[in-house]
């Protein structure tokens, strides 16, 4: 538990600039707060202490605004950043070096007493309120976009945008093990849509001046 905590402290410091020392990543991040108290809910969990184990992550969700279900399994070094309304479901599987940013949703479609809810492989990123809804699966070096609805399988080393999301860019093979935290720069479906549709209009236009220009249109 000791060492995982170690190895929790130390890749916010890698990976948030606002971190400045461990004294203040221990006290102050309700993400490695929230995950801390999953680790410990999950066992309880595993050994039949359902009550207890949900009592634990609903104290967690009051002190952090972070809700994981205990049956959840989280891999190592999840970094839920800020954090404030994010919700995990009962049967989410998380990869290791995921990023979750505030307000999403790992969530369930309907009453299903099975698989329901999404797994996300390693060095996943969702953006902020994304919602990802189902037994689903997001690949690895996946990123989905802010806002987002996600509600089929992602292929890995990919970018979904949208509502619903859709893959509007696959990416070559990166560096098992970086994490990539830039999405500023996603692309914008209905924006490529409408500058596709300006760029027809235009050739259009073209065509209707040469066909005027020659005569071929008498």
């Amino acid at each position: 538990m000791f060492s995982r905590m170690k190895e929790d402290i130390n890749m916010i410091l890698e990976l948030d600039p606002a971190a400045k020392s461990k004294f203040e990543v221990f006290f102050t991040y309700s993400g490695l707060h929230a995950v801390w108290m999953h680790l410990i809910a999950h066992k309880l969990y595993k050994r039949k202490f359902a009550t207890l184990s949900r009592v634990i992550s609903q104290i967690s969700r009051f002190i952090t605004g972070i809700e994981i279900h205990p049956g959840a399994q989280v891999g190592r070094r999840l970094f839920i950043d800020h954090g404030m309304g994010v919700v995990i479901g009962e049967t989410c599987r998380i990869g290791n070096n995921v990023t979750i940013y505030q307000g999403v949703t790992l969530g369930g479609t309907g009453k299903e007493e099975t698989k329901r809810h999404p797994d996300l492989d390693d060095n996943v990123l969702v953006a902020a309120g994304a919602k990802v809804l189902g037994n689903i699966r997001i690949g690895e070096n996946s990123k989905i976009g802010a806002n987002s609805v996600v509600l089929i399988n992602v292929p890995k080393d990919s970018t979904v945008v949208g509502i619903p999301a859709r893959v509007v860019k696959q990416a070559g093979e990166k560096v098992k093990g970086a994490r990539d935290l830039n999405v500023t720069d996603l692309p914008d479906p209905i924006l490529e849509m409408i500058i596709g549709l300006e760029d027809e209009i235009k050739d259009f236009r073209k065509e209707v001046r040469d066909e005027v220009k020659d005569g071929s249109h008498i």
